[in-house]
């Protein structure tokens, strides 16, 4: 099973384009059900539909899951003078000020915690939901702004699923790519680190790998934000500042399987949790459900999967692996009445695995861009410029390589978010 990522957006081509050119067309599957729940106010209840991040067009979009009294909330959104956005704000802020808090609580939060680990009142809506950013520029409501995106959504008539899986795990992919890309003669260094990286010549690069010394006529990095600031400090000490102040959310995933008699799951591919409501896993995924491939290979075991840890969140993720594992079964059996004892646990930590996007985070990117475009052959890439999803880091890497060779590379580039 993946202990990582588990699924990639199928509605940006990047990923999918990529898994196909590598060999990997017969093993894509979509999940094997897209229905989900949310963990709140004591009760599983069905994810609602028709919300643009967990900010919905109508009242009763997300009727069932908020209050009576937060319905009523966002039905004045028509009535509330218009609201600036100006050069980039805070999603939950924008979005509670409109629509009331309990919205951002309840459906925000941990839709947008999902993807970032963060607090949705730091994180940026021009970066993260830039969909959404460029609809309430435009629009007085954003309940109003939200419907125009459903409406351009619906207009352009997309079809199939919206997030894909690869047989026997996404983790496939990387693995997949650095065979063919061997086979095209590449060659690539595994447990070597890169310590070093200067100016050779007037447009060349010098890099020390391990104990190797290699001349490049161009150099992409893609590496965490930290880890670039050090290696650019040297040529970049702007560009290095830059990176330097990106911060990191650290999460763990807790695996769990158990035989399939001993258990019986609510229908659908799992739920989320919203942190107002006191809970220490902030999602749970039903493997065994989701994806079709892990049932197939082993019908009597049940996988299910629990993430702790948000941004600012270290303390629970001080615990040993058995206290994840005890905590996330606590959360289980109240979430779903499971009892059962697992077969086998596996605890998996990302520390520093999900870099944040606070206000502003657009400007400091172009910082770093403009910082890295004066020198020739340098380009940067990753998680940490354009958005954390994995078809967003591909068309990031297509942009760079666009950039040291000229070339364009075909990429739909939608931007984060999308």
């Amino acid at each position: 099973v993946d202990l990582g990522a588990e699924s990639m957006l199928a509605r940006r081509p990047e990923a999918v384009a990529l898994a196909r050119e590598v060999g990997l067309t017969d093993r894509l599957q979509p999940p094997a059900t897209a229905t989900a729940s949310i963990w709140t106010r004591g009760a599983l209840r069905p994810m609602p539909k028709g919300h643009v991040m967990g900010v919905p067009g109508t009242a009763a979009a997300l009727s069932g899951v908020l209050s009576d009294e937060g319905l009523h909330r966002i039905e004045r959104d028509a009535d509330l003078p218009r609201t600036e956005v100006g050069d980039d704000v805070a999603v939950g802020e924008y979005v509670a000020a409109r629509l009331g808090r309990e919205v951002v609580d309840r459906l925000v939060e941990p839709l947008l915690g999902g993807v970032y680990a963060g607090d949705a009142y730091r994180i940026s809506m021009r970066s993260a939901v830039p969909q959404l950013y460029q609809a309430a520029k435009t629009h007085d409501s954003l309940t109003e702004a939200v419907r125009g995106i459903q409406e351009r959504a619906a207009a352009a008539q997309q079809t199939g699923p919206v997030f894909m899986g690869i047989e026997g795990g996404v983790g496939q992919l990387p693995l997949a790519v650095a065979e063919s890309a061997r086979a095209r003669g590449a060659e690539i260094l595994t447990g070597t680190p890169v310590t070093e990286l200067r100016r050779s010549g007037a447009s060349g690069w010098r890099i020390v790998a391990g104990d190797r010394a290699l001349d490049a006529d161009g150099v992409i990095v893609a590496v965490p934000a930290p880890v670039a600031a050090e290696l650019l400090r040297p040529e970049a000490p702007g560009a290095a500042a830059e990176l330097s102040a990106v911060e990191y959310a650290s999460m763990a995933l807790i695996t769990l399987a158990y035989r399939r008699a001993d258990i019986e799951l609510p229908e659908g591919s799992g739920f989320l949790v919203p942190p107002v409501d006191g809970r220490t896993i902030k999602a749970s995924t039903f493997a065994s459900q989701k994806w079709g491939w892990i049932a197939d290979e082993n019908p009597d075991v049940l996988v299910l999967r629990t993430s702790v840890g948000r941004y600012g969140e270290t303390t629970i993720l001080e615990r040993d692996d058995t206290g994840l594992v005890d905590v996330s079964r606590h959360d289980l059996r109240e979430a779903t009445g499971l009892e059962a004892t697992p077969l086998e646990t596996r605890v998996t930590r990302w520390t520093d695995g999900l870099p944040q996007y606070p206000v502003g985070h657009h400007a400091r990117v172009a910082r770093i861009r403009e910082h890295v475009g004066k020198l020739p052959g340098l380009a940067v890439c990753g998680a940490a410029y354009d958005g954390v999803g994995i078809p967003a880091t591909i068309a990031s890497a297509y942009a760079a390589v666009e950039r040291l060779t000229g070339d364009p590379v075909p990429s739909a580039s939608g931007g984060a978010g999308e």
